[in-house]
């Protein structure tokens, strides 16, 4: 066994204890949710929006610089900590969960990594204090396919002019700091795309309309239109041409927040699921007192726990610096399975009252449906998997 083999080993008996502190962050998140996003679902869910107060709270308390060093204003906290937020929150409401992910995983991550110190004392600070950020990589034509980007970066000396269109962006309308991919060269592939660090107010910059989608309808979801917008060239995050790694290393960690958001969603709806059924009654008795319906809950909770430990042990890994893709790859695809499964699971034991508006289960099911499409596929989670155990890693 290697070095690293015995590394991991060593990790795996820990996965379902939390530490102390782990636990304390994990009653705080579960007692904002509860307390101050709950309340605000079912107006969030009609209008299509976040309440600006609940974004407000959401940097008030920390939840948007989870990871961010102390020195940029934010938590200095552990990747672990971040996934355990993105589950809480995501057990009261996906459209928030998704948007504290994308802050946290993606566009933190992206420059705490890949940016020089002044765009890491720029642009960390302001999002630990009040903006929110976005990430830039999708387009119409580039879906799966995420290299094949149209959206080109020319370069002009003491600028770039970057012309294109982006699509399906999370947090688009909220967005003010925006991680974007542009080719420098579209004859070069994948080694022309580039990282920038976009500002929203960048002249040629603009938001277009928000996606009406089936779930996560309060997350906005828009196009981004660059028509020669001028970005200064100490706005290149990282190197020209190194793009394509930047946005590879960051999605890796990104599926672990979406896995996450998938089981939040799963034990959301699980929870509402168990109460009714303690409560409805059919034939002269409550609907749990039925061996069927305990049956379809004990299946519905293995199915949690198990996606709560991949996602867990991926988690673990990330934050110990070892070796996490194939994990990564296989908490999404497992955890947006079980979301659905278990959504639809509790949608059934509701019956008809399942079916309508006025009850949550099915907001869980149709926020469900998101964790097999967004931040690769179910089929990429698959390519990822065969070409890693394939390969012997």
């Amino acid at each position: 066994m290697s070095a690293t083999q015995m590394e991991q080993e060593a990790l795996r008996p820990a996965l379902t204890v939390l530490s102390e502190e782990e636990e304390m962050f994990r009653a705080s998140f579960r007692e904002f949710a509860e307390g101050e996003v709950l309340p605000r679902v079912d107006s969030m869910e009609k209008a299509g929006k976040l309440d600006p107060e609940l974004i407000k709270q959401c940097f008030e308390i920390g939840l948007m610089a989870i990871e961010t060093p102390e020195e940029y204003g934010g938590a200095g906290s552990t990747f672990f900590n971040a996934i355990l937020a993105i589950e809480e929150l995501a057990r009261v409401d996906a459209s928030t969960s998704v948007f504290v992910d994308v802050q946290n995983t993606l566009v933190t991550n992206a420059i705490k990594k890949w940016g020089n110190e002044d765009q890491r004392k720029k642009y960390l600070t302001q999002m630990a204090e009040s903006k929110v950020g976005a990430y830039a990589l999708s387009e119409a034509g580039s879906g799966s396919d995420a290299f094949a980007l149209k959206t080109r970066a020319v370069d002009k000396g003491d600028h770039f002019e970057i012309t294109g269109q982006k699509l399906w962006i999370t947090n688009g309308n909220e967005a003010e700091i925006f991680v974007l991919f542009a080719t420098v060269d579209p004859e070069a592939g994948y080694k022309g795309i580039t990282a920038f660090i976009v500002e929203k107010d960048f002249e040629g910059f603009a938001v277009g309309e928000k996606e009406n989608k089936v779930g996560i309808r309060a997350s906005s979801t828009t196009e981004l239109i660059l028509d020669n917008c001028i970005v200064p060239k100490e706005n290149l995050l990282g190197e020209v041409g190194r793009g394509y790694k930047i946005s590879i290393e960051t999605l890796n960690e990104g599926r672990i927040g979406i896995a996450a958001q998938m089981v939040g969603i799963a034990q959301g709806a699980y929870e509402n699921a168990l109460k009714y059924t303690a409560e409805r009654e059919q034939f002269g008795g409550a609907l749990n007192s039925f061996q069927a319906v305990q049956f379809q809950l004990a299946e519905m909770a293995v199915d949690i726990e198990a996606a709560r430990l991949l996602t867990y042990n991926a988690a673990r890994l990330k934050d110990a610096g070892l070796p996490f893709l194939k994990e990564a790859a296989i908490a999404k695809l497992y955890t947006s399975r079980v979301a659905e499964k278990v959504s639809s699971m509790a949608i059934e034991l509701y019956g008809g009252y399942g079916y309508v508006k006025d009850y949550p289960v099915e907001k869980f099911w149709r926020d469900s449906k998101i964790g097999a499409i967004y931040e690769g596929t179910s089929n990429m989670q698959l390519q990822t998997i065969a070409k890693l155990i394939t390969s012997g890693k």
